[in-house]
């Protein structure tokens, strides 16, 4: 009479076991990408986990939560998993909200259309989608941005993001990112330039652009000050190509002449917003700029730059680095 009871556990034991504690398919090599939405239920994610066989019972894995944990709350998200992992290490994935993280960088200088690229490309999100909340008026007004866009204001960095991204939370944390690398003392030095922070976030994005060497930005951002100062046009190129719609990669001479809001060629002062995404050092060399008399900069072909006081020594500079290289290449080639 006590024989039949114990060898009923003991086979009760190894069936349990079997639906437990083993893989559903303890060869498999590979991961699937398993995406939970907001709200669904353990009974939901269980029959789809059955039918992409990363586990063996739909059953089983519901006891076993039940068993193992208090809390059954599942986290939404992506996740990694194999049908060689136990059900145990899948649960305790789920449970734990150990999701799949999508590594995306925007870069220094980044616009914001380059960011919706990257998460894109990093599949996180459309394109459309991120450019429809960086441009959302009511977002805008709510965070207290006086713009049409949040150009210039996100900081650039490295973010590690799971889907399914929430972009206006992204973006507040992007503001936070930014927020938390402005000190005081600049807005103790908005006052002394006597600026406003979108106009110093417009030209450290204008000095992000031009700069080939992060140790010039000082230098540049004095040619642009001193500009301002004397009343000049800036003459700044990237800011002429922001303004341009679908531009092809060649600045024309049309293109320099053609008036837009951007164009510092047709206009006097700063561009009416950010031309990108301007890192830390753009931003303190945009408040702090070097102590000088410059009022022009040339590429030398190098990565850097030849700065002049005046027009004829920057007409001097513009024929030995740029005419004078042109005319050579021309002449190398015929």
């Amino acid at each position: 009479m006590v024989m039949i009871p114990v060898f009923a556990g003991i086979m009760a034991y190894g069936v349990l076991k079997n639906y437990f504690l083993l893989p559903a398919q303890p060869s498999m090599t590979s991961n699937i990408i398993f995406e939970i939405s907001q709200g669904k239920g353990l009974s939901h994610i269980a029959i789809e986990l059955k039918e992409k066989g990363v586990i063996k019972s739909i059953l089983a894995l519901k006891i076993l939560a039940r068993i193992t944990s208090e809390n059954l709350t599942i986290h939404a998200g992506e996740y990694e998993l194999s049908g060689s992992m136990t059900p145990k290490q899948i649960l305790r994935k789920l449970l734990t909200g150990d999701t799949k993280k999508r590594h995306v960088v925007f870069k220094e200088g980044a616009t914001l259309w380059d960011m919706a690229t990257a998460l894109e490309e990093a599949g996180v999100t459309k394109k459309e989608d991120f450019i429809t909340a960086a441009t959302d008026p009511s977002e805008l007004k709510r965070l207290g941005i006086n713009a049409p866009s949040f150009e210039g204001y996100l900081f650039p960095n490295t973010y590690e993001l799971s889907r399914p991204v929430n972009i206006p939370h992204l973006i507040v944390a992007m503001l936070q990112d930014a927020e938390a690398k402005w000190p005081e003392s600049y807005t103790q030095q908005l006052e002394i330039l006597g600026m406003e922070r979108y106009q110093i976030l417009t030209l450290a994005s204008m000095i992000q652009k031009e700069a080939g060497d992060v140790s010039e930005m000082p230098k540049i951002s004095s040619v642009f000050h001193n500009r301002l100062k004397q009343g000049m046009k800036l003459q700044c190129d990237s800011t002429v190509i922001y303004g341009i719609k679908d531009f092809n990669g060649n600045l024309t001479k049309v293109d320099l002449e053609t008036d837009t809001p951007y164009n510092t060629y047709t206009r006097y002062d700063l561009p009416v917003g950010p031309i990108g995404n301007p890192g830390e050092d753009a931003i303190r060399a945009a408040l702090f700029p070097e102590a000088t008399n410059h009022l022009y900069f040339v590429a030398n072909g190098k990565g850097k730059h030849i700065f002049s006081d005046n027009l004829k020594d920057h007409n001097a500079a513009v024929q030995e680095y740029q005419v004078k290289p042109a005319q050579n290449g021309a002449n190398d080639k015929s």
